[in-house]
C-alpha cells in the first residue's frame, strides 16, 4: 500500500477545534507546539525532538508522606494485618472502597491473588472453565489455572484490544462457570455486552480491572459493574507499591468468603473453615498506598486529560493509530497502546521506526512478546493428571485446536506503547514532544530506509 503524502500542517489542521478545545480544559498544562518543517532525523545526526536532559515524571510515585507512612509503620512494630484492626491494611481497604464507591475493600499481595481468590470463592475449580482474553498479563490465566480450571481464550477487537463479545457465546460450554473480561491498557471491555452474555447464560463475570483503577464507563467506575472487581498495585501501575491487590464489592458475604480463603482458609471468628492459601497483604504495601492516596484523583485526572489529548492529537493521523476507547469510557491509560502501520512508512520494520523515536527523545516499546494462547501452559495442561481427570480427551483436543486468536497476533506485532503510569503526567508541552516526534519521523521516512 502506497504510503499517504500526509504532512503534520494538514494533519494539524484536520484535528477539530472542538476536540482541543475540550481536552485543552485543564490550565495545568502549557500551549501546544507544532515543528515547522522537516529536518533530519536525529539518529543520523539531527537535532532531537526532546533533549535528553528533559525529564519525564518518575515511576513510581513516592514523595516524603509515602516515605514517613512507611517509617511510622515500620517503627510501630504492626507489620501483618492480624496485628490490628486499625492497621495500615484495614485502613487502606476503607480508603481504597470509598475512593471507587463500594461498600469492601480487601487487600491482596498481588491482583494475581485477588482473581485467583474471587475464582475459588465462586466455587470455581477442577472441570470447570473461564472464558478469557490472552492478551493479558499471565497473571490473569494463572489465577484460573491455580483453582485448576480451563482458561478458555477469545480473541479480542482488533481496534479495541478488548475481548470481542461476538466471540464468547461460541466458547461457552456445559462447564463454563464465569467470564473474566480483562480491562486492557486501564481502558473499559464493551461490559454492557458481557454482562448481558452473562445474564443469559447464567455465569458469573470477574472484572480483571487490575490495569484500570478509576476508569469510569458509561458513568460507572471499573471493576464496580459485575458485583465484584479486582486490581493490582504491582510497581508499574497507577497506584503502586511494588505488588499488591484488592477485591472490591457490596455483597457482605461474598467478601467475607473472599477474605476467609485469603486467609489460609480462616474465617473472620477465627475458624479455619476451608481450604486456602495466604494471600494477605501486609502493613508495609499499605503504608506505600496510604501514603500516595491524597493525590491518587488528580494524578488519574491528568493521565486521562493526557490520554485523551493525545487521542484527539492523533485520530486523524493514519500512520499510526491510538487504541480505541469504546463509546463512555473515560480511558486510565495504564498504558498508551498504538498501533503502527509499517506500510505507512515505507514498510519499515517496527523496531526501526522505535529506534528513530527514541533518538528524537520518545521512547515508545512493545507490549508482550505474544499472546498467552501461544504460551506453554496450553501444551502442559494436556499432560497434568488433574485435566487428564476432570476433562474428557476430546475437549481438550478441542481447546488445543482452538487457541488460535488472529487479532491478538496482529496487534502485538504492531503495537507500539508509552508505559504510561509516570509520563502521561507529563505536561501539554511533553505530549506535544511525543506527536511532533511521531510526526517528524513520519515526514522523514524515506530517511529511515539507511538506518
Amino acid at each position: 500500500m502506497k504510503a499517504n503524502n500526509y504532512s503534520r500542517r494538514k494533519f494539524i489542521a484536520t484535528v477539530s477545534a472542538t476536540s482541543l478545545a475540550a481536552a485543552s480544559s485543564s490550565n495545568l498544562f502549557a500551549a501546544p507546539t507544532v515543528l515547522k518543517s522537516s529536518q533530519k532525523l536525529a539518529i543520523l545526526g539531527g537535532e532531537p525532538v526532546r533533549k535528553p536532559d528533559k525529564p519525564w515524571p518518575e515511576w513510581p510515585y513516592r514523595d516524603e508522606k509515602v516515605v514517613d507512612t512507611v517509617v511510622k509503620t515500620t517503627k510501630s512494630g504492626i507489620w501483618c494485618r492480624i496485628q490490628s484492626a486499625n492497621g495500615t491494611v484495614p485502613t487502606f481497604e476503607k480508603e481504597f472502597a470509598k475512593l471507587l464507591g463500594t461498600k469492601y475493600c480487601l487487600a491482596t499481595g498481588s491482583g494475581t491473588q485477588s482473581l485467583n481468590t474471587c475464582v475459588m470463592a465462586l466455587g470455581i475449580g477442577a472441570g470447570d472453565e473461564v472464558i478469557t482474553s490472552p492478551l493479558t498479563d499471565p497473571g490473569t490465566i494463572s489465577s484460573i489455572l491455580t483453582a485448576n480450571a480451563l482458561p478458555v481464550m477469545v480473541d479480542v477487537d482488533k481496534d479495541t484490544f478488548q475481548i470481542d463479545p461476538a466471540l464468547i457465546e461460541k466458547k461457552i460450554t456445559k462447564n463454563t462457570k464465569a467470564i473474566m473480561p480483562v480491562d486492557i491498557a486501564g481502558n473499559s471491555c464493551n461490559m454492557d455486552a458481557v454482562m448481558a452474555i452473562a445474564k443469559k447464560h447464567n455465569l458469573h463475570v470477574i472484572e480483571d480491572s487490575c490495569q484500570a483503577v478509576l476508569n469510569e464507563y458509561k458513568g460507572k467506575k471499573s471493576g464496580t459493574m459485575a458485583g465484584f472487581g479486582c486490581f493490582s498495585f504491582q510497581t508499574s501501575k497507577t497506584i503502586a507499591c511494588g505488588e499488591g491487590g484488592a477485591i472490591i464489592g457490596d455483597d457482605q458475604a461474598f467478601m467475607d468468603k473472599c477474605f476467609t480463603i485469603h486467609n489460609h482458609g480462616t474465617s473472620r471468628s477465627g475458624r479455619t473453615e476451608v481450604a486456602g492459601p495466604k494471600y494477605r497483604m501486609n502493613e508495609f504495601q499499605a503504608a506505600v498506598l496510604l501514603g500516595q492516596m491524597d493525590g491518587v484523583k488528580e494524578r488519574a485526572r491528568i493521565r486521562t486529560e493526557n490520554g485523551q489529548y493525545l487521542n484527539s492529537r492523533l485520530k486523524s493521523f493514519k500512520a499510526v493509530t491510538p487504541q480505541r476507547l469504546y463509546d463512555g469510557d473515560s480511558g486510565a491509560f495504564y498504558l498508551y497502546m498504538m498501533t503502527y502501520h509499517p506500510e505507512q512508512f515505507n514498510n519499515v520494520p517496527r523496531a526501526t521506526f522505535l529506534k528513530a523515536l527514541a533518538a528524537e527523545g520518545i521512547k515508545l516499546s512493545t507490549y508482550i512478546p505474544q499472546g498467552l494462547h501461544k504460551e506453554p501452559w496450553t501444551k502442559n495442561i494436556l499432560t497434568q493428571k488433574v485435566y487428564q481427570k476432570m476433562f474428557e480427551p476430546a475437549r481438550l483436543q478441542k481447546f488445543s485446536n482452538e487457541l488460535s486468536c488472529p487479532n491478538v497476533d496482529k496487534i502485538l506485532d504492531s503495537v507500539v506503547m508509552i508505559w504510561a503510569s509516570g509520563p502521561l503526567l507529563g505536561t501539554r508541552q511533553d505530549m506535544d514532544d511525543i506527536v511532533n516526534a511521531i510526526m517528524k519521523v513520519y515526514e522523514n521516512r524515506d530517511q529511515l530506509k539507511s538506518i
